[in-house]
């Protein structure tokens, strides 16, 4: 049998620690000392529109309904080559509003230079996902190109919603299809802006 040896002291060399939000109203002089400047932004921003928002360091932007799908997605897309460039969960309820506030978000970060959506409407309705999508295009004038996979509940009303937009985006059937085309997409966004070549990308469907 090997023998173990444990140190009698233990030090901590770093710690972190959160505070609920659901305690929030419980908790006022704790989250009084909340500060926000020691936050990315981004997070803060996502936060006020009951948005689960992570920032990564890739260039593949994600918006995802649940947790477990959005790990999933990260995943194969990393599987294909690529990085995601945040973890977004818009929850299961979300209305266009939050939609259009999480493109919003992934349209302002530089390092984004493709989206890939990934819905399964269960409770979500597809529809609602396409209607924010197009809102937040014209409102904010979306430039980068989107690869959606859209799965569930009203999932035809949303792609005749989005055929009949006017907005080019990329309409794929499969999870493994979306991920490899968003991985594509990105490399070649990332080699036009190396080359400062403007491009253009026609939607189609796989």
């Amino acid at each position: 049998m090997p023998t173990f040896h444990f140190p009698r002291e233990v030090v901590v060399c770093d710690a972190k620690v959160n505070f609920d939000d659901n305690a929030k109203f419980r908790q006022k002089a704790i989250f009084a000392n909340r500060d926000y400047s020691q936050e990315d932004a981004r997070e803060v921003e996502a936060s006020k529109y009951g948005l689960n928002y992570i920032g990564l360091d890739g260039n593949i932007g994600c918006m995802v309904n649940g947790a477990g799908l959005a790990m999933g997605t990260m995943d194969i897309i990393q599987l294909k080559g690529g990085s995601p460039a945040n973890f977004l969960d818009v929850g299961g309820g979300a209305d266009e509003v939050q939609v259009q506030k999480a493109f919003e978000i992934l349209n302002a970060d530089r390092d984004v230079q493709a989206i890939l959506v990934n819905i399964f409407g269960g409770i979500m309705r597809c529809d609602v996902i396409a209607a924010g999508i197009i809102n937040a295009a014209r409102d904010i004038g979306m430039k980068k190109p989107i690869v959606l996979r859209l799965q569930g509940t009203n999932v035809e009303a949303a792609k005749k919603i989005i055929d009949a937009c006017g907005f080019h985006m990329i309409l794929v059937e499969n999870l493994e299809d979306a991920a490899v085309m968003v991985v594509g997409v990105a490399e070649i966004a990332k080699q036009a802006e190396s080359l400062k070549i403007g491009i253009k990308f026609e939607g189609l469907g796989l």
